[in-house]
């Protein structure tokens, strides 16, 4: 599978890296509500830090950001979805015991490795933005001084030019 597509699945909600239930459903090919009876029977299996449900206001906003929704009577859920932390969706792998969900959670996985990956080239390039920030605020610091110094050293010419080009009073050779 594309890592594209799961990237887009993947959403930030309470600050955490999540997927929801029924976009893994469908990355596994098993029906939404036999994941969520899977994940249910293994409650032990899923601390909050790894899976927790939505609150129904969490689920509006995302609804309203998510494109794909399709709306109508019994085009979406009645109860708001779960949210998988990675370490969440690996465990979904010790739940879900078939050949496509082992697949899917090694491409999964990937797909969170190369967002970790990315995010620390992130960083690193808004380090680099800030040091360059820092260095042409001195710089522009710098250049103001000069360019006052330019314009001093312009008027004085200014005034001398003036001053030699004036009319000239009294004895005229």
């Amino acid at each position: 599978m594309e890592l594209q597509v799961i990237h887009e699945k993947i959403y930030s909600i309470r600050g955490c890296k999540v997927m929801l239930d029924f976009d893994l459903a469908e990355l596994y090919m098993v029906e939404n509500r036999r994941l969520k009876e899977a994940v249910r029977r293994n409650i032990q299996r899923f601390p909050p830090d790894f899976m927790y449900e939505l609150t129904q206001q969490e689920y509006q906003s995302l609804r309203s950001q998510i494109a794909t929704l399709k709306i109508g009577r019994g085009m979406h859920a009645k109860y708001p979805p779960f949210a998988f932390t990675e370490q969440g969706i690996a465990m979904l792998s010790g739940v879900l015991h078939s050949d496509r969900a082992i697949e899917m959670n090694i491409a999964i996985m990937r797909a969170f490795i190369a967002i970790r990956q990315f995010t620390l080239q992130y960083d690193d390039l808004a380090e680099q933005i800030v040091e360059i920030k820092e260095s042409v605020a001195n710089h522009n610091d710098q250049l103001e001084q000069i360019y006052g110094a330019i314009e001093k050293i312009l008027d004085r010419k200014t005034e001398q030019r003036i001053w030699a080009e004036r009319e000239r009073i009294g004895f005229k050779k």
